[in-house]
């Protein structure tokens, strides 16, 4: 990070770091809970005057520990599926690869937009049908892999690749609505999967030249306790705290996909 963008603030390079794992540790909490914990640190990298770009990649490196961390943690504790982990994570990577090559060069700003409407039909699913969120569905059906949950998977996974923001309320959905799992063990999952592909987009982003370090290891300290913490909130509080968070996530993250954070600073500051 460029030591003339941070004299601007009048802070030294320390407390920017210091600050960097604070995020991150919100970051993890948030993205193991529910999703979308990532926006945290993108507003805060873009604060300091990280390049977009630079941020997609950098975020990267702290999302595999907090994600591997967090999957021995829920392993652990009897909450995750890895059979069915291994199953989805393959067309996960091989999604993953595609968004992440596309998100080398790619303008995103219709395609956060795109992202908002989801998420806000996605809340609308949630409070129609609340017990599939909370009680899960059958065991036959967690087990049950078709052609179009690959499909679904893969193009989850592309989403990833390309700019991670949301990609835990993604997974939830998917894996509550379409594969019939309860919120914690979905949430197990969905951090599971996150793993698998997390090392392969790292690396292209590096390859290419988009991973600033020093950032990316100090977030991941943060990201590594936030994931901890988030992981232990998420078992002992259930399937209700989950869905609670859940909802007021993908609502705070919906007004930021549409600019009305920065339309509402604008009006009151």
């Amino acid at each position: 990070m460029s030591t003339e963008i941070i004299s601007g603030f009048g802070i030294e390079l320390w407390q920017v770091y210091l600050i960097i794992v604070v995020v991150g540790c919100l970051q993890g909490i948030i993205n193991t809970i529910a999703g979308a914990g990532t926006a945290v640190m993108y507003t805060t990298l873009s604060f300091f005057g990280m390049p977009v770009n630079m941020i997609n990649g950098t975020v990267r490196l702290g999302i595999l520990f907090q994600t591997g961390a967090s999957s021995i943690k829920f392993y652990r504790n009897n909450k995750l599926s890895v059979r069915k982990g291994l199953i989805l994570g393959i067309p996960m990577i091989i999604g993953s690869i595609a968004g992440a090559f596309m998100a080398v060069s790619i303008n995103k700003e219709v395609f956060e937009i795109i992202v908002g409407v989801v998420l806000l039909c996605m809340l609308f699913l949630i409070f129609y049908d609340p017990h599939k969120w909370i009680e899960g569905q059958s065991e036959q059906k967690q087990q049950k892999t078709g052609l179009w949950q690959i499909l679904l998977f893969m193009a989850i996974g592309f989403y990833g690749g390309f700019i991670h923001i949301g990609i835990g309320i993604f997974l939830l959905s998917a894996l509550v609505l379409n594969a019939g799992f309860d919120l914690v063990h979905a949430n197990a999952l969905k951090v599971f999967l996150v793993l698998m592909y997390a090392p392969v987009v790292l690396l292209i982003f590096f390859l290419n030249g988009q991973v600033d370090l020093w950032v990316a290891f100090f977030a991941t300290i943060g990201n590594t306790i936030g994931g901890l913490v988030g992981t232990n909130l998420a078992i002992k509080r259930g399937a209700k705290f989950i869905r609670i968070f859940l909802v007021i996530v993908i609502v705070t993250f919906s007004l930021h996909l549409f600019g009305l954070w920065k339309y509402l600073a604008e009006i009151f500051i």
